[in-house]
């Protein structure tokens, strides 16, 4: 066997992104965040790379009707410490909720994301808005279906 062949081709590093629409109306958060974090990760394409941004934008809408399973509404909760001595910072699902859809669903999707600066970097794809009005129709955007099971 020629040790030739046993490379392995990696994509390229300039490919085209495309822009999808996703609409969370009446999904469940885990659930449409692993969809679109699959989206922005590039894991649908063929030619996937773990170590490469490949994937596309996703412009999420509809934001504000997006559900939560069980008592989450109530007892979820988001917790972070400032680095000073008593500074534990805790928030709930609801209240999150109340001062800011759009930051409900991109900390799930950042949390599924990698803990690196590729992860920091693939987040930058994602597009969040309250309703179902963007500013992103010079994209040409296609909208993705998600079906329900």
């Amino acid at each position: 066997m020629e040790p030739l062949s046993f490379k392995t081709i990696f994509k390229k590093k300039n490919s085209p992104k495309m822009w999808i629409i996703m609409d969370a109306k009446n999904q469940n958060l885990g659930r449409f965040s692993s969809e679109v974090a699959s989206k922005i990760r590039g894991k649908h394409k063929s030619n996937f790379s773990p170590h490469l941004d490949c994937g596309d934008h996703v412009i999420v809408i509809n934001s504000k009707k997006i559900k939560l399973s069980g008592k989450k509404w109530n007892h979820k909760k988001y917790i972070r410490h400032t680095g000073f001595p008593g500074g534990k910072k805790i928030i709930s699902v609801k209240n999150l909720f109340n001062q800011d859809s759009r930051k409900l669903i991109y900390k799930a999707v950042k949390g599924m994301l990698p803990k690196n600066r590729l992860g920091r970097k693939i987040i930058k794809n994602l597009h969040v808005y309250h309703e179902d009005q963007h500013k992103h129709q010079s994209q040409n955007p296609i909208q993705n279906i998600i079906i329900k099971t």
